[in-house]
Order: C-alpha cells, then sequence, then structure tokens
C-alpha cells in the first residue's frame, strides 16, 4: 500500500523511503556545478533587450494591506499572507504577470521563518500567445510607474527547501522582516526550536556528485487512512494541493478560447488548441494537428540546443485519422492526375516544395535535391515567391493532407470467422448466443433491400484440435465441412468457396450458425487449444485467396501455458531485465506472416478462467487487432458487451497492408518510433497488418546538421493501404515548423497532453527491454533537467530558488508525467495480474493524444443532484482527480478510455437515489458493475445520454462500475485519483512537483 508506515511499525531507512515513492536513489556522474553545457554561439535566453538571469536578489516592496487584500482575493489566495513583501522584476515585454500562490496546509501554524516556495508560469512574449494574466488596475498603475518597474509577486512558505539544498545551514528572519511575514531564500541560522524540526529531515551527501533524487527523509509522519474523508492529496512538505498547477483548469482555458472555432493550420502556424479541445480545423497548408501533433511547434536550429532541452524533438502521428464534424472531407485525386513528387528520396508532393525555373523545377526540403517537372503537369509560376498559378486548384500544392487513389486495384478485405467447438465450449452454453448475434452482425451488413452495402467476402470455419472449414459455394446444395486433422503443416483441401460474396451464402452460414451449438464433443481439450492454431488456419485461407481481411476469433478452451510468469510481485520488482511483455519467437513469426497478408486479428476470449502465462493478445496487438474477454457471457452485462464490441469491429473502417513513411527536413533524420508493431530495419519504415482512425504512432527525430531558421523543418507522413473494397490509396500528410535560434521559443511550443502522449509511447516500448524502476527514474530525471534548463535559460526576471517556474503551456506537465511514472504498466500493483498489465500496456499504446491524456488524468464530473425537467441537459464542470473534490452528498462520474465509474456518496438525499436507482436506501444500492434502470426522470434521462455520449468516445465498449462510499471497491477509484498518493506507492502530485523543484534548483547550485 502506501509508503508512509504506522506509529507501530519500525520507520524505513532513507533509501527504502525513496524507493517506495518512485524517487531514485542513483547518483547520475557528472559534477554538479556543471551540470548543462553552455553554447556561446547560441541565443539561449530572452529576445533582444532582455538579460536573463539566475540570481537571487533581495528585493522589496511597500504595499498596503489593502492592496494585498484585493489581489489575493481575485487570485483566491489565502489572507494569512497579507504580511508578505517580496517582489521580482517584471516578465519579458514590461507585462504585469501574477503568479500562482501555494499556501500551506496550515499556514497559521507555520514559522515566520520558514521558506517560500511559490508559482511562475512564464508566458511568451511573441505575438500570437494568448496575453498573460492582468493584475488589478491599482496594481497596474503602481508597478508600470518610474518608482515601481516590478513585476508584483506573492510568495508562500513551505518548510525545508533550505535544509533540501544545505543541512547544515538554518533559516532564520532577515533583518527588517515583519513578524508573521514570509521571507525570501536564506542560508541564515533558525531556531533550533523552530516547528520546521518536527518536519521529515532530508539529507544531502556532503561530497555530491549531481544526483537528481538523493534526498531521502530521516522520519516520516504517519499517514491517515485512504479514504475520501481523509485525502492522500496533503503533502507532507506543506503545499496545498488545491492550489498548484491545475490540469483541469488549463483543460478548461484552451477550451474557453477554441472550443467551437476554428483553427487555421498553414505554415509555420501557432501552437494548434489542446487535443482534448474540440474545434474545427481549417487546412490551409498545414496538417491537421488531429494527424500530425508536434511535440513542440518551434524547433531549434542546433541539435546541440534541442538536447539542451531535454525534452524529445518529435511528433505523434494519427495517419488515418476521421475528420471532425464540420471539416471539409479529404480531397481524394487520382494518381494520373497528381503532381508527381520527389524523384530522388519518393516524398509526395506538398506545399513545402519550393518552385525554380519557372516552375520547371522544385526543391525537395526531404532531401535537398532538384526534380524536373514532367511536361504534362508543367504549369508557370508567379509573384515573387514563385507560387504555381494552379496552386488553388490542386491540393497537394495548397493542403497539408490529401489523398491520392492508384489505379491498380487489389482483392477486396475478407471477413473471417473462427469459433472455438471444444468440448469446454460447448459445455459452456454461450454458442447458441454468439452464434446469433453473428448472424444478426452479418444479417445488419447485407441491407434492407437484399444486396449487400459492401459486398464483403465471408468465411467461417470451427476448431478444437482440429480446424474445420465449410465450403461455402452457391453452387452446392448445401455447405459442405472440410476437416483438416494435419495442423503442423496446414494445407487447404479446396480454395474456391471458403470466401465467398455475403449476398451469395447469406443462407448458407446462417445454416451452418445453426447447427454449431449442436456439435459432439468427440475430442479432448483438456491439455488446451493453442492460440496459433485458428490464426494459422484463418492466414492460409487468406494467402490462398491472395487477400487481406479481418480474422474474429471466439475462443473457448484453456490456453496452452508458454511459460510460468504467475508470481509478479517479486517479478516487477527487481532490477533485471524483463521479458515479461516480450512475445515469443512463435508469436512474432506469425505475427509478421499476418502482416505480409493484410490480416488483422481480432480475439473475443468468452473463458472465465486465467489463462497464465500464455497471455493471447501479441498477435491480435501486433496486427492492429484486439484482445476482448469476458465472463462465460452469463450475465446481462456481459452480453450486451459483447453485441456492441462485435458490431463495432466489422462495421470500423479499417486500412490493410499499411505500409507508413517518414519524410523529415534533411538536416533532421527519424531517431526512433514507438507504437503497436513489429519494428523493422529502418524507424522511418513501418509496416502493418491493418490500421483504423485511432491508430496513433510517436516518432523521434534528432539533427544531423544545423537548420536553416529561414526554410523552417517539415515532416510528411506517407501512408499507402488497401480499403475495404481493395482501392489502393496514398494519404498525405505534411506539417512545416518554424525555427529558432532562441530556446525560449522552443520551450514555449511545447505541450504537456503531447509530451505525456510521447513519453507513454517510447516507455511502454522501452518496458519491452528495461526495468521499470529505471524507466520511471528517467522521466523524473529528464522533467528535472528540463525546469533546470528553462530556470536557467529562459528566464525573463531574476527568481529566488523558492520560486517554481514552469513553461506557459507545460503547466501540468508535472501531474500529466507522476500519472505515467505510477500507471499499472511502470509502477505495477499487488491486485492487479500479469495479463491487466499487458491488456493496458497494449491498449494504451495505440491510443491517441486525446485519449492518453484522458487516460492518465481522467474525466471527473460532479452530477447534480436533480434535474429541470425543462432543461435534462448537465451542464458541471470537471473537477480535479482528488479525494479532496468528493463530497459525501454528491454524485461523481469518472471518465476513461478504458473505465467508466460512478462513485455515490454516503449523504446523496433519498430522492436522488429514488431518481437515478430506483431506490431510497443508500445500503441497498448495488456495488460493482451495473446498468442503470431505465427510468423517466429527468436526472435518469441526462445521466444515461451523458454515458452514452461518453461511450461513443472510447475504444471498446465500457460497464459502468458503481462505487459506494465507505465500501471495499473503493480502490477501483483511488487508481484514478492520479493527484494523491497511489495504492500502489506512487508518491502525490504535490510531493513529486515539490521534488521536480527542489532537484531542478539543486541542479543550477
Amino acid at each position: 500500500m502506501m509508503d508512509v508506515p504506522t506509529s507501530s511499525q519500525r520507520q524505513p531507512s532513507c533509501q527504502q523511503w525513496a524507493v517506495q515513492n518512485g524517487w531514485s536513489t542513483a547518483t547520475p556522474p557528472g559534477p554538479i556545478n556543471n551540470p548543462l553545457p553552455s553554447f556561446h554561439h547560441l541565443s539561449l535566453g530572452s529576445p533582444p533587450g532582455q538579460t536573463p538571469c539566475y540570481s537571487y536578489p533581495q528585493a522589496s516592496g511597500n504595499y498596503s494591506p489593502g492592496d494585498l487584500n484585493a489581489l489575493s482575493s481575485r487570485y483566491n489566495i489565502n489572507h494569512s499572507m497579507q504580511g508578505v513583501q517580496q517582489i521580482i522584476p517584471g516578465a519579458s515585454q514590461g507585462r504585469n504577470i501574477p503568479p500562482c500562490s501555494l499556501p500551506l496546509m496550515n499556514e497559521a501554524t507555520q514559522p515566520c521563518n520558514s521558506l517560500q516556495m511559490s508559482l511562475y508560469s512564464s508566458h511568451c512574449s511573441y505575438q500570437g500567445v494568448a496575453p498573460p494574466l492582468q493584475l488589478p488596475h491599482a496594481y497596474q498603475a503602481a508597478l508600470n510607474g518610474p518608482q515601481s518597474p516590478h513585476q508584483n509577486y506573492l510568495p508562500v512558505s513551505p518548510p525545508l527547501v533550505e535544509q533540501c539544498m544545505n543541512q547544515s545551514k538554518r533559516c532564520s528572519p532577515q533583518p527588517g522582516a515583519n513578524v508573521g511575514s514570509s521571507i525570501g531564500f536564506s542560508e541564515k541560522l533558525a531556531s533550533p526550536t523552530s516547528p520546521i524540526q518536527q518536519q521529515p529531515q532530508w539529507t544531502v551527501p556532503t561530497h555530491s556528485r549531481g544526483a537528481i533524487n538523493d534526498f531521502a527523509p530521516s522520519s516520516v509522519a504517519q499517514d491517515t487512512s485512504l479514504s475520501p474523508q481523509s485525502p492522500n492529496s496533503e503533502s507532507r512538505y506543506g503545499l496545498d494541493p488545491e492550489l498548484l498547477p491545475s490540469a483541469v483548469k488549463v483543460m478548461a482555458e484552451d477550451r474557453a478560447e477554441w472550443e467551437g472555432k476554428v483553427f487555421v493550420s498553414e505554415p509555420f502556424s501557432r501552437l494548434p488548441p489542446l487535443a482534448t479541445t474540440s474545434c474545427v480545423i481549417e487546412d490551409r497548408g498545414n496538417a491537421s494537428p488531429n494527424a500530425i501533433r508536434s511535440t513542440s511547434y518551434c524547433v531549434p536550429c542546433e541539435g546541440q540546443a534541442g538536447l539542451l532541452t531535454h525534452l524529445p524533438l518529435g511528433a505523434l502521428v494519427t495517419p488515418l485519422v476521421k475528420q471532425n464534424s464540420g471539416e471539409k472531407p479529404l480531397p481524394l485525386c487520382k494518381d494520373t492526375d497528381c503532381v508527381v513528387g520527389c524523384g530522388s528520396c519518393g516524398a509526395s508532393m506538398c506545399p513545402a516544395m519550393g518552385w525554380q525555373d519557372c516552375g520547371q523545377r522544385f526543391y525537395c526540403p526531404f532531401c535537398g535535391k532538384l526534380t524536373e517537372v514532367p511536361w504534362q503537369h508543367y504549369q508557370p509560376t508567379q509573384g515573387v515567391e514563385g507560387v504555381r498559378v494552379d496552386k488553388d486548384k490542386r491540393p497537394e500544392l495548397s493542403l497539408g493532407s490529401y489523398e491520392i487513389l492508384n489505379s491498380l486495384k487489389s482483392q477486396s478485405a475478407a471477413l473471417l470467422l473462427a469459433i472455438d467447438v471444444s468440448p469446454s465450449a460447448l459445455r459452456g452454453g454461450h454458442l447458441e448466443f454468439v452464434t446469433q448475434h453473428i448472424h444478426t452482425m452479418l444479417a445488419s451488413l447485407k441491407g434492407e433491400d437484399g444486396d449487400s452495402v459492401s459486398d464483403v467476402r465471408v468465411g467461417l470455419m470451427t476448431y478444437d484440435s482440429r480446424i474445420h472449414l465449410f465450403d461455402l459455394s452457391p453452387d452446392l446444395s448445401r455447405p459442405h465441412m472440410l476437416i483438416v486433422a494435419e495442423t503442423e503443416d496446414l494445407q487447404l483441401p479446396v480454395r474456391e468457396g471458403l470466401l465467398v460474396s455475403l449476398k451469395d451464402c447469406i443462407e448458407s452460414i446462417n445454416s451452418v450458425l445453426q447447427l454449431i451449438p449442436q456439435f459432439s464433443a468427440d475430442c479432448d481439450d483438456s491439455s488446451g487449444v493453442p492460440m496459433e492454431l485458428p490464426v494459422k488456419a484463418g492466414l492460409a485461407v487468406l494467402q490462398g485467396l491472395g487477400c487481406p481481411g479481418k480474422l474474429l476469433i471466439f475462443h473457448t478452451s484453456a490456453l496452452i501455458e508458454t511459460g510460468s510468469t504467475n508470481s509478479s510481485s517479486g517479478f516487477f520488482g527487481t532490477n533485471k531485465l524483463k521479458s515479461i511483455f516480450q512475445p515469443s519467437e512463435q508469436a512474432i513469426s506469425l505475427a509478421r506472416e499476418c502482416v505480409g497478408q493484410g490480416c488483422g486479428v481480432h480475439l473475443f476470449v468468452l473463458s472465465q478462467q486465467d489463462v497464465g502465462g500464455a497471455w493471447p493478445g501479441h498477435i491480435p496487438y501486433l496486427t492492429g487487432g484486439t484482445l476482448l474477454t469476458y465472463n462465460h457471457l452469463q450475465g446481462e452485462l456481459d452480453r450486451e458487451r459483447f453485441s456492441t464490441d462485435l458490431k463495432r469491429t466489422v462495421e470500423a473502417d479499417t486500412g490493410y497492408r499499411a505500409e507508413l513513411r517518414i519524410f523529415v527536413s534533411k538536416d533532421l533524420r527519424v531517431s526512433g518510433c514507438y507504437g503497436l508493431f513489429i519494428p523493422g530495419p529502418s524507424p522511418g519504415h513501418v509496416t502493418m497488418a491493418t490500421l483504423d482512425k485511432r491508430t496513433t504512432l510517436a516518432v523521434e527525430l534528432a539533427h544531423t546538421r544545423a537548420l536553416d531558421e529561414t526554410r523552417g523543418a517539415a515532416i510528411q507522413v506517407v501512408l499507402s493501404y488497401s480499403n475495404q473494397l481493395g482501392e489502393k490509396r496514398t494519404r498525405v500528410h505534411t506539417l512545416t515548423l518554424r525555427c529558432s535560434r532562441h530556446l525560449q521559443d522552443t520551450f514555449r511550443n511545447f505541450q504537456a497532453q503531447t509530451l505525456l502522449a510521447f513519453y507513454c509511447k517510447k516507455m511502454y516500448c522501452a518496458g519491452l527491454e528495461r526495468p521499470l524502476q529505471e524507466l520511471r527514474e528517467e522521466l523524473q530525471t529528464e522533467v528535472t533537467r528540463a525546469l533546470a534548463s528553462y530556470r536557467k535559460h529562459c528566464c525573463s526576471s531574476s527568481v529566488s530558488a523558492g520560486q517554481l517556474v514552469l513553461p506557459q503551456y507545460l503547466r501540468a506537465l508535472p501531474v500529466y508525467i507522476n500519472s505515467l511514472r505510477k500507471s499499472e504498466v511502470l509502477l505495477p500493483g499487488l491486485r492487479s495480474s500479469i495479463h491487466q498489465r499487458l491488456q493496458q500496456h497494449c491498449q494504451v499504446l495505440g491510443m491517441d493524444v486525446c485519449s492518453t491524456a484522458t487516460h492518465f488524468y481522467p474525466l471527473f464530473l460532479p452530477l447534480p443532484l436533480s434535474v429541470d425537467s425543462a432543461d435534462p441537459r448537465l451542464s458541471e464542470e470537471a473537477l480535479r482527480c482528488s479525494a479532496a473534490s468528493l463530497e459525501p452528498r454528491g454524485l461523481y462520474l469518472v471518465h476513461a478510455p478504458l473505465t467508466l465509474l460512478l462513485w455515490v456518496g454516503a449523504q446523496v438525499p433519498a430522492c436522488t437515489l429514488v431518481e437515478l436507482f430506483n431506490t431510497n436506501c443508500f445500503s441497498s444500492l448495488p456495488s460493482g458493475e451495473t446498468k442503470l434502470p431505465a427510468l423517466e426522470t429527468p436526472l435518469s434521462v441526462s445521466v444515461r445520454s451523458l454515458l452514452d455520449a461518453l461511450n461513443t468516445q472510447a475504444h471498446c465498449t465500457r460497464k459502468l462500475f458503481v462505487v459506494k462510499q465507505g465500501d471495499t471497491c473503493e480502490e477501483a477509484l483511488q487508481h484514478h485519483l492520479v493527484e494523491d498518493k497511489s495504492p500502489n506507492g506512487g508518491a502525490s502530485y504535490a510531493d513529486f512537483l515539490y521534488h521536480l523543484h527542489v532537484n531542478s534548483v539543486r541542479l543550477l547550485q
């Protein structure tokens, strides 16, 4: 459970406490006095006219208590801080930017000489960025006057900052400081009897070599139990978690700015809206951020400057993304009509190409070479910039995204169904339900007029220890069963009739589906059935007919064990290289064959028993498919979920035999690619069996030489695939970014959600080879060094050591990174099985940016206790993911891509329970997986409509999980309260942010 022992337990050592919290105890090499290199030829600081520095001046100022009251009232600052007197110089361009204050949990009990740590969100100083917050009018007049050219700043006073910096020194009031006021960063002595001494003491080695996370407490206070009434978000260092940078506030501000509006995406455009904000994207030469979202929209010109940020340079790519409502459909061009792309590197035509010689040649930014234009596609240029006269008429010359329809056509995709008919499946009693829903699904594809909508070819087979193929040829009077007993070297007895057009075989399939539940068990399945068997058979059918397709496997019998990995707690706690996430060589080989054929495997596991070490999801996820598990389909909830999942899987728009090529500017290179696919020899060339509109990959870039600031940087993603009808298409997305020699510009063009998605994919892929503890330490170290670098090179004013400095659009990065570090994949819990971690590993790895952000910081919605029948809409704002947000009289809905949870407080009025659950007694309320009754009350109608709307956004069908306050199943909620201490032992957001700040300041000492 938690890292804090009870009073009856022996207090852990410093190193043990640090490991339990996920802090790094290793000391990285290198001197601490010069942790970051300096480059004199680069402009790493502020724009001209500013002098960034890192110093701690003793600033002073005189404000009246009335002024302080006005400011603290506006920004929700505790009025017990009225004696504070601290000023720092103004931000860039003389703007007055009020910082966010971080008061203590119990300020009245804090000593006057405790140290300060306040938050300063540095805003961008160039045009195109949202303006900073404005101070009250009285302060603006005072601060803009000749006698007070400084920026207002309200500090707070958490303990232990200086103790972390220097163990041998103490705090004392500065000369002239008023009693009861916080003071600036100081290295003077404090009284030995100061209440600070009651806090956990931190020690720093005398001869430290620059360890990022060496701090460990010598004493730990007793923690309280986990419950909403006693939140785990309280900081052991006295910080008020409610006033820390809020991810909810960041998303709300972005929605207020962009939701329902139009974002114009053009070359060298500004930072786009967040992925969680719904808006209309207008393509004017740059790909939509939904298709390509760069980690930074300003690339550093020098590679050394890129390394200095300690943040990744790359992009999140969703090549088959679907256009939002209100956006123009992607233009489709014939290959014979499009202007041919680069003849040297193969990049497709895009607006980033530069025209020369009156349009006779064009310059390719991806290889730096010139290509002659064929005479049939030649058009002259006009103007100084050399724009072709037909630019607006050709999508490939004017748009960042377009699609090419190739003249060649391949085989249409097939739908192949494989049903387990082993004795355990026949005894389960669910085959009749499965076959009925397959029949319903096929009937929906057929259409009302009797004609198949897509004329899809369908095949059917059953299996136990053998393979039973069905010849569905319309020439036959009835379907024929062909039994293949030799499964090692599987040979098809026939090919014709195995895949038949749905309109020609619907009657034959229905007759077979009716007979399957009546099969008799004539073999022994006590040893289990290998999941590879139906995959091999389905692959052989598709290969025999030379077509791609979806293979749907409905499996029930036990899977053959491939290894003994049931014990997980000690396994995940070691520092050895881990192979738990790695598929076997046999699975990799079979998945490669599926990729080459364009076969996507979707596995429906209908068994209840634990499948042990033979986790069956490797092949499905590596082929672009899914793994869906059910509990023998005995309950109504499982049956509804199965029906929805089956329909969604069959009807999903899918690309087959996908080939993804990534082109970048000639001065950049693709250094890595992360996602659900089998890695090839080149990270810039990825092949996949299938992909859908949500499939997202992370691409990492690196400099090969200095970029040209005038040309910028370009990224192009070219996806070649075939659709359901066999049409070969090529989808092109091109993103053009500006470059800068100012490190400040690069920092201010990062977005926290994009970095979270990138780190998630990279770390989850690295979990195949590296220890999990090492990955958690690397995440913490990288973010710490990034904050230290921004503090050193990009601060537009002098800041004290007690002041936390974050770029404007990275305010939510610490809470996201902390949530990633303590996720079930990187910090496994004691009660989650290996199979649950493997499942979540693959599910999250394929998510897009929006789903990833919602997974690691769920949407926490308070539901009203009653709804007006005249206006049944629910319009409550989201809350922070903390137990402190819960009220006993409240209803709260937690929405994440994999979870839908409803928490019910113990003091919810009985009338609310009646309107929503049809019961007036809290104790009789069902807990766990449930379904809301279909009542006609306004509250029930509104909540069920909200659930339906949220379910349409999810990757898979989710069951509603009801959690009652005080119930044993509240642990399911605690995993989603990411700002609190995790039940798995992860630190709270407040503690993690404190460590980031202290370690980043320490790096610069």
